[in-house]
């Protein structure tokens, strides 16, 4: 075995310096497009012509009683497998819906991952509690052994974010919560219709958000969902959605309202983004295992690479095979990977789709809407630093990741030209 290895890993390293001047592999170049729109058929036109027709566009109430959004939710709920679902106006909002449903305030800590996506530092902040960051893994996702070190008698909450169509460690993530007492939030804006042992991501934790936006499996443009199984938090998240009320069927649905009037936004999705919501819902299944189907011909297809390291995944079958990630060693060879393969005409990437929140200049600075914002008044947040060194590895990680990201209509060509180009440059790299 050891013998083989050898022998290929000489024979990639040695190959001719003709072999470089070689045709790419590709003649045009191939890029993952956005996934949902791609699916875009009369399903998706007969809801919204369905609206238009019943004039009532509300979700709430017209001149003919709106269905599309409530049946949304329905089918949303026993797709994620939830109890409950709330449809939003986009992923940001179902944040600050669970900011609401878990009561996070000021003195409130709130563990999130390094690597993410504005919007989790932006609901805790806007919240007016204090985010927490800790570094990722090899998964890409929060470590655990990270948010072990930085729970407190403050923290309130942890935030798993399933990035990039992979999911979190789990398991240990939900020991961790239940073990301090704190809620467990996953954010599943980037892996929307993933699962893990066998149930959908945002069936596991207290509560689930979705992000329904244009990068996203399914979408309408925007649009956004929360899931739990907790009628509290359900009654509480859709009061803050819908200004502070409990409409009738929410009501119904939880088995009666449980609180009060209280403050809440205005985010409640129309009937145009429900009814073309619905219809990608129905598609959901059919693009991720198209997704899943091509990314596995890619592992398979590297696997005997000589020592080839893949990015960490807790669950193979249940992650959406979004991108397929190498780990290059050092941020000089994923860069030189990058270069390779655009020479081949192979779109590749480093892990995207998030920012390093500490070192965002308004976040070290920890700019806020009002010089008296609660977050970092408190000594804690005056004392809490967010700055490049507090998350080296996280850094390490995204600069020496490199790889391709997968669509659902990528054809078996396609699929196989990512990998003879991964295989034509790998040696050289």
């Amino acid at each position: 075995m050891q013998r083989r290895k050898f022998v290929a890993a000489a024979s990639l390293a040695a190959a001719p310096a003709a072999a470089m001047e070689e045709s790419p592999v590709r003649g045009t170049p191939l890029k993952a497009g956005y996934w949902g729109p791609q699916f875009y058929d009369e399903q998706e036109r007969n809801e919204l012509l369905d609206v238009l027709a019943a004039r009532s566009p509300f979700r709430w109430y017209g001149p003919q009683t709106p269905a599309k959004v409530l049946r949304f939710e329905k089918e949303f709920a026993a797709r994620m497998g939830s109890r409950y679902a709330l449809a939003v106006t986009s992923g940001t909002a179902a944040l600050q819906c669970a900011m609401a449903a878990c009561e996070i305030g000021p003195g409130d800590e709130v563990i999130l991952p390094a690597w993410t996506w504005h919007s989790c530092f932006n609901a805790v902040v806007l919240a007016g509690a204090l985010p927490v960051c800790a570094e990722i893994d090899e998964t890409f996702n929060i470590d655990p052994a990270a948010v072990e070190r930085l729970i407190t008698p403050q923290t309130k909450l942890i935030m798993a974010v399933h990035l990039q169509g992979n999911p979190c460690h789990l398991d240990r993530l939900l020991a961790l919560a239940k073990k301090h007492g704190i809620r467990l939030l996953e954010d599943c804006a980037q892996s929307v219709g993933a699962s893990y042992g066998g149930r959908p991501l945002g069936s596991w934790g207290d509560l689930g958000i979705y992000s329904l936006q244009m990068n996203k499996s399914i979408t309408a443009g925007e649009g956004g969902a929360l899931v739990t199984n907790d009628p509290v938090l359900f009654e509480r998240a859709a009061r803050f959605q819908d200004l502070g009320g409990f409409r009738a069927p929410h009501a119904e649905a939880a088995g009666g309202a449980r609180l009060g009037w209280t403050f809440g936004a205005n985010y409640r999705m129309n009937e145009f983004t429900g009814g073309v919501l619905l219809a990608q819902l129905r598609k959901l299944d059919r693009i991720c295992n198209a997704v899943r189907q091509n990314a596995r011909q890619v592992y398979a297809g590297l696997s005997d690479l000589p020592g080839v390291k893949f990015r960490e995944l807790p669950d193979p079958d249940g992650e959406l095979g979004a991108g397929v990630f190498l780990d290059w060693k050092t941020k000089e060879r994923a860069d030189r990977f990058l270069t390779a393969m655009k020479a081949e005409n192979v779109l590749a990437s480093k892990p995207g789709g998030s920012v390093i929140l500490p070192t965002l200049p308004h976040i070290m600075e920890k700019r806020s809407l009002h010089p008296l914002w609660p977050s970092f008044q408190s000594p804690r947040g005056k004392a809490i630093r967010y700055a490049p060194d507090t998350c080296p590895r996280t850094i390490d990680i995204l600069q020496r990741y490199a790889g391709v990201l997968m669509d659902p209509k990528f054809s078996g060509k396609d699929v196989g030209d990512i990998v003879r180009a991964i295989r034509k440059v790998y040696g050289r790299v």
